[in-house]
């Protein structure tokens, strides 16, 4: 069987508002490969992208490699079961936009988070619901900087902080937001999308489990990025910057941990050996 080999980019979900809606892809590679070289390391059984691959009908021992930390609100599992996934829906014989569409509704439904699994499989800026996702259009020229601490963060323990139920007013505030947000994006105002990632609903809660995070999220908003938030769960802190200004940015966090400037991605999953 002709060797296959896959990458599938990292996510930041949410944006602020978008909780559990909106999830955009960046260019931090999950690399998945059904052949070894020396860059990469062999996938146990337990891996997430070994059991979508199994899922997705693939056979077979798989090698891996990825600069996206996991357990930090950067979207690994959901990388990695986008790529296990469409790994062993193209073996199987699918054309790449099939194998993609397919490893979307696997992906998302073994990951539970339909954001980060549509931007990983997609690319670009996705808003997401159970089963469906449509791209947003990007109206500006965005680099994104994100921060992040050496701690990670459970996912299921920072869902855990969320209030069961909220008043109609943060509902409504949330809602508004997302409704800006998108259209700013799509529009390129970029007053409207510094406002747009205002958020009632779960930043403060997963913040306070993430104090160092709650730091340097201040330090991004007063440093002048178009906008900041809190990338998935955390303790990932994102901005969008104006491009050539991720680096300045990056140069007000504070030191330990990882920090990048990266490119919105705009290919999704992708087979690299074709």
């Amino acid at each position: 069987m002709t060797p296959v080999r896959v990458t599938v980019p990292a996510s930041s979900a949410n944006l602020g508002p978008g909780f559990d809606t909106l999830g955009m892809a960046l260019d931090l590679p999950f690399v998945l490969s059904s052949e070894p070289d020396d860059e990469l390391l062999t996938m146990d059984s337990g891996h997430p992208a070994r059991r979508a691959f199994t899922e997705a009908g693939g056979e077979g021992p798989l090698w891996w490699r990825s600069p996206i930390p996991p357990g930090r609100g950067l979207g690994f599992s959901g990388a990695a079961r986008v790529a296990g996934a469409f790994m062993g829906y193209c073996m199987a014989g699918l054309d790449d936009s099939s194998a993609r569409d397919s490893a979307f509704e696997l992906a998302g439904r073994l990951e539970g988070h339909w954001d980060n699994a549509a931007a990983s499989t997609f690319g670009g800026i996705m808003a997401a619901i159970p089963g469906r996702a449509v791209r947003v259009p990007i109206a500006l020229d965005l680099q994104v900087v994100v921060w992040w601490p050496n701690s990670e963060t459970s996912t299921n323990r920072s869902r855990a902080t969320l209030r069961e139920s909220v008043p109609l007013a943060d509902c409504v505030h949330n809602i508004g937001h997302v409704a800006v947000l998108v259209a700013a994006l799509a529009s390129g105002d970029i007053d409207a999308l510094r406002a747009a990632t205002s958020d009632q609903l779960h930043q403060d809660a997963r913040l306070a489990l993430a104090p160092s995070s709650r730091a340097a999220l201040e330090v991004l908003d007063e440093s002048g990025p178009i906008a900041a938030w809190l990338s998935g769960s955390g303790p990932t802190v994102a901005a969008f910057a104006r491009r050539g200004d991720g680096e300045r940015l990056l140069s007000c966090l504070p030191h330990g941990g990882g920090a990048r400037v990266l490119e919105i991605d705009s290919r999704g999953a992708v087979v690299v050996n074709r």
